[in-house]
C-alpha cells in the first residue's frame, strides 16, 4: 500500500511538473518587457487613457493599492508624500490591484469613493491591475525586470517603486516601509 502511495505522489509530482513546464515552456505569448515606462497602455481609474505627456521627465512612485488590507492605513502618508512634494515633481502613483487575498474587490467607482473619503487621495490612480503572476500588467513587468538590479516580484500589497526623472527604476521599497520613512524620503528627494 505504501509502495502504491508513494507511486501515485511521485506520479502527481512529475505530472504536475510537466504541466508547469508546459504551461512556461512557451514564452511567446509572454509580454517582454517595455522599452521604456512611457510607451505603456494602461488607463486611468475613471477609464481614460494614461497621459504619460502630464508625468513624464517626473519622479513617480508606483504603489500597488488595496482597499481591504493591512497596510491601506498608508494612503494618508501616501498623500502626504504627495502634498509635501508634488510641487518639486513628485507624482505618486496608486495601482488598484487584487492580486493578492483578493483585498482589492472592489470596481473603480467604489475604489475612488473609498480613496476619497476615507483618505481625501488625490494623486492619480490607474486602472486595476494584477501586479503578479503571468498576466501581470505590462507596467508591473516594467517596474519589475527592467532594473536588474532592483528585479523581483512584488511581495505585497503596498510595494512601493521610485522611477526617476526618465523613467529609470532606482529603489523599491516594502510594504513595511511607510511612505513618511526616512528610508523612503531620502531617495525620493534624490530624484527631485
Amino acid at each position: 500500500m505504501r509502495t502504491v502511495l508513494v507511486g501515485l505522489c511521485l506520479g502527481l509530482g512529475l505530472g504536475l511538473w510537466l504541466v508547469r513546464d508546459r504551461l512556461y515552456a512557451d514564452t511567446a505569448d509572454i509580454p517582454a518587457v517595455a522599452a521604456d515606462l512611457y510607451s505603456i497602455n494602461i488607463n486611468t481609474l475613471s477609464g481614460s487613457p494614461w497621459a504619460w505627456e502630464l508625468v513624464q521627465g517626473k519622479p513617480i512612485l508606483f504603489v500597488n493599492v488595496a482597499s481591504k488590507c493591512g497596510f491601506t492605513y498608508q494612503y494618508e502618508g501616501l498623500q502626504t508624500l504627495y502634498d509635501q512634494y508634488k510641487d518639486q515633481g513628485l507624482v505618486v502613483v496608486g495601482v488598484p490591484s487584487n492580486s493578492f487575498a483578493n483585498q482589492e474587490p472592489g470596481s473603480a467607482q467604489s475604489i475612488a469613493e473609498f480613496c476619497s473619503l476615507n483618505y481625501g487621495v488625490s494623486f492619480p490612480m490607474t486602472e486595476k491591475v494584477p501586479v503578479r503572476g503571468r498576466w501581470m500588467h505590462p507596467l508591473y513587468r516594467y517596474l519589475t525586470q527592467s532594473n536588474p538590479d532592483l528585479s523581483g516580484n512584488i511581495s505585497w500589497n503596498f510595494n512601493k517603486i521610485l522611477v526617476d526623472r526618465n523613467g529609470v527604476v532606482v529603489a523599491r521599497f516594502g510594504s513595511r516601509v511607510k511612505p513618511l520613512s526616512d528610508t523612503l524620503v531620502q531617495a525620493v528627494e534624490k530624484t527631485l
